[in-house]
């Protein structure tokens, strides 16, 4: 689809704030698709980088920029798949193996890699941003149509698969970002009763 946003404003431009009810729309019925059900054809070059561009546009305490991503494309996440189907069947890990069908349907993902700095900002604001890098890039590639799905299994915590992923010291999976068109449309699950979560502080 045809896409066309604004560029980049320059470093300390006003950015005017505006009442956005087609985004407040979209958040009420936003609901990720199964990653099974993600098919061909997945973003284009041109879609992806738009996806990328706005997955980085987080909240960013320090401006540290504690995460980064690696793109699996077609060809890279079948090989990808590959390797760590081996890693399974070598362990005997039949289950495993089994796991791997959500990394394998989707045409196409995007690994979201933590990576705290040292400095005053704490840890836990630096994994909180990388995880809003996530679902950034999951509603991003949601409004362009596509079916997305935010997935962490055995492969994001696993050592040896982190080492196939490429991951250096003290990076870790805040998640793989799977995209593609949606076979089916995905079916509204239960949601919580936000009113039974929410309290008001009194002194």
């Amino acid at each position: 689809m045809a896409i066309s946003l604004p560029d980049p404003a320059p470093l300390g431009a006003p950015l005017p704030l505006s009442a956005r009810p087609e985004v407040l729309e979209f958040l009420a019925t936003r609901r990720s698709a199964t990653a099974l059900t993600l098919a061909a054809p997945g973003p284009e070059e041109a879609e992806l980088d738009i996806l990328l561009r706005l997955a980085a546009r987080v909240p960013d305490h320090g401006k540290l920029t504690p995460w980064r991503m690696i793109v699996l494309s077609p060809s890279a996440k079948t090989e990808f798949a590959a390797r760590l189907e081996a890693l399974a069947q070598g362990r005997g890990d039949a289950k495993a193996v089994t796991k791997l069908g959500k990394l394998k349907a989707p045409p196409m993902g995007v690994a979201v890699i933590s990576r705290p700095q040292l400095g005053d900002i704490p840890e836990w604001e630096q994994l909180m941003s990388a995880g809003a890098v996530c679902a950034n890039l999951l509603y991003a590639a949601t409004a362009m149509g596509y079916g997305a799905n935010w997935i962490t299994d055995w492969y994001a915590y696993d050592p040896d698969a982190m080492r196939i992923l490429g991951l250096e010291a003290g990076e870790r999976v805040a998640g793989f970002i799977f995209i593609g068109t949606a076979k089916e449309p995905p079916l509204e699950r239960d949601r919580p009763d936000w009113r039974r979560l929410v309290t008001a502080w009194t002194a």
